[in-house]
């Protein structure tokens, strides 16, 4: 899939766990888990927003596009 997911990287700027964010943010761990391994096929804007709150970033913090190399990503 082409969008990658960082949310790894917010976790250990934010020196906060899986668990803890899973908590604030109002998700179980398992679908978070889900989320940030990139097995996720959509996220609800207000699960993203509640990411961005707590993890205090900006929804491009945690989401970029990844094309394989050089060629325009296919349209579905």
């Amino acid at each position: 899939m082409p969008i990658a997911v960082d949310i790894d990287v917010m976790l250990a700027k934010r020196k906060m766990s899986v668990g803890e964010l899973a908590e604030r943010v109002g998700i179980t761990p398992a679908n978070l888990a889900v989320l940030k391994n990139g097995r996720a096929k959509a996220v609800r804007f207000s699960t993203l927003a509640a990411l961005c709150e707590v993890l205090e970033c900006q929804p491009g913090d945690l989401l970029r596009f990844e094309t394989d190399g050089d060629a325009p990503a296919a349209m579905p």
